[in-house]
């Protein structure tokens, strides 16, 4: 089943919607992500004073390469707990969209907006 046939999930209320913290920030580095099961970058990515930086393992090698990625925005959850990837700690998880073949393309302000601010 491709992602566009995926059912929509269960209706929720817009408290829960609230609960998930969805933040921008600024790609500071970008690296491969040698010890990944799958191609993978580590990102270190800047959101700002009240969230400061963290670390997200990546899966975004097709369309994306470590230099290019550098100095963009991406929007994150960064309230879920940190998850362990192979020998990093993944503290935030960038978001992104399939394409048609199921690789994945980042969420990402078309617009510059200050690091930090909160998806709504």
């Amino acid at each position: 089943m491709d992602a566009t046939q995926v059912p929509p999930a269960p209706t929720i209320g817009f408290d829960q919607f609230l609960a998930v913290d969805i933040r921008v920030g600024t790609i500071l580095a970008a690296e491969v992500f040698a010890k990944a099961r799958k191609p993978a970058f580590i990102l270190t990515i800047d959101f700002g004073p009240a969230i400061g930086i963290k670390r997200s393992s990546a899966q975004i090698t097709d369309h994306y390469t470590p230099e290019a990625l550098v100095g963009t925005q991406v929007a994150a959850v960064v309230n879920f707990s940190p998850r362990q990837i192979g020998p990093m700690m993944s503290e935030v998880l960038t978001l992104g969209f399939p394409d048609a073949d199921g690789r994945v393309v980042l969420v990402r302000p078309d617009q510059p907006v200050p690091d930090g601010n909160r998806l709504f």
